[in-house]
């Protein structure tokens, strides 16, 4: 008997088809789409190894495209040698964009800087020659540990230049989370900065770094390197810190890039568990590198033109594959943005982009819903004409905050690309193409050419359209994951062994629930961990979330479930009114009634709890296995090393 699915309970109907305007610029066009979708379908294998030839620099070919005799772990463009680095710098230096702007950088206090490729190349190479006079080689990992400045992406770079793999820790982590990252990955050496702006306030990431590495506790640890930014006054140890800028001028600007083996270690970025350690995913060089390249330029049409700008932190996954190595690899001009929204300038994010003429912007649902909560007035004061693509990143986006980005921030013409993709995957999985793929608000769409995903029940089988199910890929990519770091049991288990293998061939899971409507697009429902069993009947939280986010008075939502002898669970929703919004009965009595009209009776909530603000990681992201523990009145257990503000998990304990 087959298992149990997800019930889809959202509805929406409406439909943008691109402009005849922007279809007819774009690099892919409906026509072009159709046709690459069906080559990548016939022989995704070949469909890889072909775009693999055409769009990157080799300096030696492979002798297989894909190796999959040892499933799960795959191995791609086997034998061939290329170097990231010298895909994202060298190759560029031969052609016009030598004196192109490959960096635009705005400091949150209003200073800046642009790096041409020729400026970024020697900043590069300098680099990689400080690492290798510290004694850095060839596999060892370097800790990175930085704010949104471009010393970021260079050490970045130049660690890929030698051979090295970087691991970087999102400069907003705790110390703790930074030793847990530095001890497993067995790092070197640490890259850090003073300090780093973030809402008018440094945060003084060299005293974490000192935290981190006391008493020993990362033996490994030789050497700590610092870029000045913020000139406070910090400590540094004789004999083991050094400043950046000192190191930069004694060394040559020459470094030719190192052959890497296409599976060779490029880089380890950790995700964090609900329990225990978290997991290090591993990305090597051949596949990553042209995954991140094609899914840039498809995904974004990226043009010559282009001012691109993705609000990510260099700290993530989507910082490393579409603020660095995605844009560079393209030859494209992408944007790094220091600073956030902030009561001493809400509109921050708006200026840039009238200051900078940006054209692609690429950011979270949550702060697009931040943006809402803030009010119109502010992207109203700013010409945002210069905008001709818009993309949401991280979770699913409701399809209110999709019309609102849609109207107020693309003026009702730009197209919106709503990617999903996971760290593990290493690039957009299922996104529209915006020349060539109408939107449905809400909907990630399609997925993208050479993906085969489909939506499954627990024994693998395909369900039937519009039902929910479990979101996987029937196929190997070149920009997945290749284990987990030091722990490859745990990588088979994780992904692979919660489908069992359907006759020898295995499903990637993601952890998502999703359906798929009658015409192919994919609506992904939130994590399976977040679906709520409703006397019997399955129901995905993103979806009552989006129901509660359509009501004028709510700002955001976060549902989860609790348990309750009589249904199995009960639905409460933890809430965040829009600024001048009272609580009180009637209010509560509204918003239930509401989500029954939305999407029925069953997705009622039992509790609504009112908050001025929900936990969130410092990537935006709400922590709903924290609000399931307050809602089931349980203690908070488990890693909170990525909440960003712990006032606000104490507040909702104590009920304010």
């Amino acid at each position: 008997m087959s298992q149990p699915t997800i019930e889809s309970i959202l509805q929406e109907k409406r439909v943008f088809p691109p402009s005849a305007e922007f279809a007819s610029a774009a690099r892919i066009n409906p026509e072009a789409y159709e046709a690459l979708c069906q080559k990548a379908a016939a022989d995704p294998v070949a469909f890889w190894g072909e775009l693999a030839a055409q769009e990157l620099d080799w300096f030696e070919p492979w002798q297989q495209t894909l190796d999959w005799s040892n499933p799960p772990f795959a191995k791609w463009f086997v034998g061939g040698k290329l170097n990231i680095s010298h895909n994202c710098l060298d190759r560029h230096l031969t052609t016009w964009r030598k004196n192109k702007a490959a960096i635009i950088w705005e400091g949150e206090p209003g200073d800046s800087r642009t790096l041409t490729y020729a400026q970024l190349h020697r900043e590069v190479c300098q680099f990689a020659n400080v690492l290798k006079s510290l004694g850095i080689q060839k596999g060892d990992v370097v800790g990175v540990y930085m704010p949104m400045i471009p010393e970021a992406a260079i050490a970045m770079l130049a660690c890929a230049r030698i051979g090295a793999v970087h691991s970087v820790v999102f400069g907003g982590f705790s110390a703790e989370a930074l030793r847990d990252r530095l001890v497993d990955g067995q790092a070197k050496l640490v890259v850090t900065a003073d300090g780093g702006w973030r809402k008018d306030a440094i945060v003084p990431l060299k005293d974490s770094v000192d935290q981190a590495l006391e008493g020993n506790a990362c033996p490994s640890v030789q050497h700590v390197l610092v870029v000045e930014r913020t000139k406070q006054d910090i400590h540094m140890e004789p004999g083991r810190d050094h400043w950046w800028h000192e190191l930069q001028q004694t060394v040559s600007a020459t470094c030719p890039a190192e052959p890497m083996d296409s599976e060779d270690l490029l880089f380890v970025l950790y995700t964090s568990g609900s329990t225990g350690k978290p997991k290090g995913v591993v990305h090597t060089t051949g596949g990553y590198n042209l995954y991140a390249h094609i899914t840039t330029q498809w995904t974004f049409d990226l043009q010559d033109t282009d001012v691109y700008w993705c609000t990510a932190d260099v700290g993530w996954i989507t910082g490393h594959s579409y603020i660095v190595y995605g844009p560079l690899s393209n030859g494209a001009t992408t944007l790094m943005y220091e600073g956030a929204p902030r009561a001493s300038n809400p509109g921050c994010f708006w200026d840039v982009i009238e200051k900078y003429g940006v054209t692609t912007f690429y950011t979270a649902p949550t702060a697009i819903r931040a943006f809402i909560k803030m009010g119109e007035q502010h992207p109203a004061a700013r010409d945002l004409s210069s905008l001709r693509l818009l993309g949401t990143v991280g979770e699913p986006i409701n399809p209110e905050a999709w019309i609102w980005y849609h109207r107020v921030i693309g003026g009702d013409r730009c197209p919106i690309v709503d990617t999903w993709w996971q760290t593990e995957t290493g690039g957009h999985m299922i996104t529209s193409l915006p020349g060539a793929v109408p939107t449905k608000p809400g909907s990630a769409t399609k997925p993208f050419p050479g993906i085969l995903a489909d939506v499954v029940d627990l024994d693998g089988r395909s369900v039937p359209d519009n039902e929910g199910g479990y979101l996987v890929i029937r196929h190997p990519w070149p920009g997945m994951m290749r284990t987990v770091y030091g722990d490859p049991d745990r990588f088979r288990r994780t992904y692979w062994e919660h489908i069992p293998p359907q006759n020898g061939q295995y499903l990637y899971f993601a952890g998502d629930g999703a359906r798929r409507d009658a015409d192919g697009y994919f609506w992904v429902m939130g994590r399976v961990d977040d679906v709520i069993n409703v006397s019997g009947h399955r129901l995905g939280t993103m979806e009552i979330e989006s129901a509660l986010v359509s009501h004028p008075a709510v700002a955001e939502a976060a549902v989860v479930g609790r348990p309750d002898d009589l249904k199995g669970e009960g639905i409460v929703a933890f809430i965040t009114l829009e600024s001048g919004i009272e609580t009180g009965d009637e209010l509560v009595k509204d918003l239930k009634k509401h989500v029954a009209q939305e999407i029925g009776a069953i997705a009622r909530p039992d509790e609504i709890r009112f908050s001025e603000a929900l936990p969130k990681t410092r990537s935006g992201k709400i922590m709903r296995r924290l609000l399931r523990s307050l809602a089931a009145g349980q203690e908070v257990s488990g890693d909170t090393s990525t909440l960003e503000d712990r006032s606000v998990l104490d507040k909702l304990r104590q009920g304010t």
